[in-house]
């Protein structure tokens, strides 16, 4: 199951403060702020989805995420990768590194990466 936009949002603003009530993640927004309502309404709509849930202090909610943000984004880009590049790593791979503006340092510090994680798989 995935979040919307709105909903990757909020997510995003748990995952960075780990549990939060209803007026710290309002806080977290930028200007001009979303209603009470529409973030309580994203919550419920995440709660059901089995991304967060949340405990009981007195009358108030504190928010916590069910779901960790690397597990999240893992699925994300294998999803990506199945549905978009034929369930292959490389036509991403060529894809991501073709048609981005990577500098040649960023992409030696890719290639960095890739060694590193050959040299754990042998």
């Amino acid at each position: 199951m995935q979040l919307s936009k709105t909903e990757e949002q909020v997510m995003q603003y748990l995952w960075k403060l780990k549990k939060a009530f209803m007026k710290d993640i309002l806080a977290e927004f930028p200007e001009p702020k979303p209603a009470t309502t529409t973030v309580a309404t994203l919550l419920k709509r995440m709660k059901d989805k089995g991304f967060v849930d949340y405990t009981l202090d007195g009358k108030s909610r504190e928010y916590f995420p069910l779901v960790k943000k690397s597990d999240y984004f893992s699925k994300h880009v294998n999803g990506l990768i199945k549905n978009f590049f034929n369930n292959s790593a490389s036509q991403f791979a060529s894809f991501f590194t073709e048609k981005t503006d990577l500098s040649v340092s960023e992409l030696e510090d890719l290639k960095k990466i890739i060694d590193q994680q050959i040299k754990k798989q042998q």
